[in-house]
């Protein structure tokens, strides 16, 4: 894979670059990307790309002038969430240390779904998933930090406990929303801490 600025190919910079700076490019990456997301969630990582391009309302040219390879468009989709993933931590940032970690901890167990389904397709060696797995860590460790500090969580808890118990949750499908709901709450219960009385 080459890129317009020549950076090497392999590492992060790649999958950033690829976004194209034309609104009119950027929107179709954005449609692919969305459809994409949608049809790795419905078929895993054999959902074909021109399913995704028709999903986009693109042709297949289109997705591939974006997506050259297969991979490409996985890393993407994973860059993609990590992102929204890092953005919702600032977001949350605000609100009182419980909310805020609570709130983020949900938005990762929409993460880890979107990112079971294309898991298999990911290298967990390459320098795009190590420089991913760096920015969840910058993004929620503060928000657990805080909630530790305020008395609203475990003390003992590690943000890679956390992480482990909240992923949990996703390693099986829902197919009720509420019952996902209810074991999710039933998993930040073990991380809260009550008042006694």
């Amino acid at each position: 894979m080459t890129n317009t600025d020549g950076a090497a190919p392999g590492g992060p910079v790649d999958v950033f670059a690829r976004r194209p700076k034309r609104a009119d490019a950027r929107r179709n990456y954005e449609k692919l990307l969305a459809a994409a997301r949608e049809a790795y969630a419905e078929a895993g990582v054999s959902a074909s790309l021109e399913d995704i391009a028709r999903r986009a309302g693109v042709g297949i040219g289109t997705l591939y002038r974006h997506f050259p390879t297969r991979q490409d468009l996985f890393e993407s989709v994973y860059v993609d969430e990590v992102e929204a993933l890092c953005r919702a931590a600032d977001e949350l940032a605000g609100l009182p240390p419980w909310a805020a970690l609570a709130g983020w901890l949900r938005r990762f167990v929409s993460y880890a779904a979107t990112k079971r389904a294309i898991a298999e397709a990911l290298n967990h060696d390459s320098p795009v998933f190590a420089t991913c797995r760096k920015a969840i860590g910058d993004a929620g460790r503060p928000l657990l930090r805080r909630a530790q500090d305020s008395g609203d969580a475990r003390p003992d808890a590690s943000f890679d406990d956390v992480l482990r118990l909240v992923g949990g949750v996703t390693m099986y499908p829902f197919a009720d929303p509420a019952q996902l709901e209810r074991v999710l709450t039933m998993a930040l219960d073990g991380i809260r801490v009550r008042p006694a009385g």
